[in-house]
């Protein structure tokens, strides 16, 4: 691999080129995925990739007076330190703060490599092209809140409000799911299994199998069930990741105090525990789901106690 310092000014109006030609295309990329939710800052990510048109052309139109129009075969990859980008395939399902950052990064950067290549030219008119360059990419330093201030007021309410639908969308359902079935559905085997042997160690063992069987179970099933092209509720891999995660976590929560050796004890601190999560869930319900809390914790716990009842009962015979 070559290093910076070792190439020459062909090569490095070549590297430009072919970074602002990309640059261009993931900023287009942004606004195609933004389009439909985000419309206004889908519009900036245009204006955007126009910008780095028009650089790509005023550098391709310096190379070409200056050396020809062959340009030489060299690729970031080649050149040790160079400015690097995520495959566009990457991109795709970023948030939309995600991609303002993303924005804010690939300029910063971009300015950097044309302050350092101005410095290393020699040509006074490649120079004065990169040190220009460079000035215009460090006017994007504060990219992200340039982007926030380029978007109307109403229009920024709207883009808020749809993240925040997205977000419930594609985070808190499958994790809320999760979290109701690890809380409720393993309530009975662990309960059972406290009571039948009256052994902490042996209730715990039980919780713990059942707590990760069912996250393992939950987030398969939640990947699975839509690959979200359609849906719109995002990477299946991160539904099924939040629902599994917080199903696990809704298990082992009255499952750990069966690691207190006496068994009332770990019962009581686990009974505790059980109407902690009883109410979390409800909460959560009220905060994301629009569900009046009274409503959600008369459902929730009545759910909860049937079953939690249902496992001490067997577990008694």
């Amino acid at each position: 691999m070559k290093r910076f310092a070792d190439l020459n000014e062909a090569e490095i109006l070549a590297l430009a080129i072919s970074n602002e030609e990309e640059d261009a295309r993931i900023y287009l990329q942004f606004a195609n995925r933004l389009r439909a939710d985000y419309p206004s800052s889908a519009r900036i990510f245009e204006a955007m990739a126009d910008e780095e048109h028009g650089h790509r052309h005023r550098l391709a139109e310096l190379y070409t007076s200056k050396f020809g129009d062959t340009l030489p075969y060299i690729t970031r990859q080649d050149v040790t330190g160079f400015l690097k980008r995520n495959p566009i395939w990457l991109l795709d399902n970023l948030r939309i703060d995600a991609m303002r950052e993303q924005a804010e990064t690939m300029e910063l950067e971009a300015a950097r490599y044309y302050e350092r290549a101005a410095g290393q030219a020699r040509d006074i008119d490649i120079r004065a092209l990169l040190a220009d360059l460079a000035e215009e990419e460090k006017r994007h330093e504060n990219l992200a809140a340039t982007l926030e201030a380029g978007v109307p007021k109403e229009e920024r309410q709207s883009e808020e409000e749809t993240a925040r639908k997205l977000f419930v969308l594609q985070i808190v359902q499958p994790a809320l799911a999760g979290l109701i079935d690890g809380s409720i559905s393993t309530l009975a085997p662990i309960f059972a299994a406290a009571f039948a042997t009256q052994h902490s160690w042996d209730a715990f063992l039980v919780g713990l199998a059942a707590s990760i069987g069912a996250g393992i179970s939950m987030g398969l099933t939640e990947a699975l069930s839509d690959d979200g092209e359609i849906t719109g509720r995002g990477l299946p891999w991160v539904r099924g990741a939040a629902c599994g995660i917080m199903t696990a976590v809704g298990g082992l929560g009255h499952t750990l105090p069966y690691l207190i050796p006496d068994f009332w004890v770990a019962t009581g601190v686990a009974g505790c525990v059980v109407v902690v999560e009883l109410i979390a869930i409800s909460w959560i319900r009220t905060r994301f789901m629009a569900t009046p809390f009274t409503s959600a914790i008369v459902q929730v716990v009545l759910g909860g106690l049937l079953v939690l009842f249902t496992g001490i009962l067997i577990g008694s015979q």
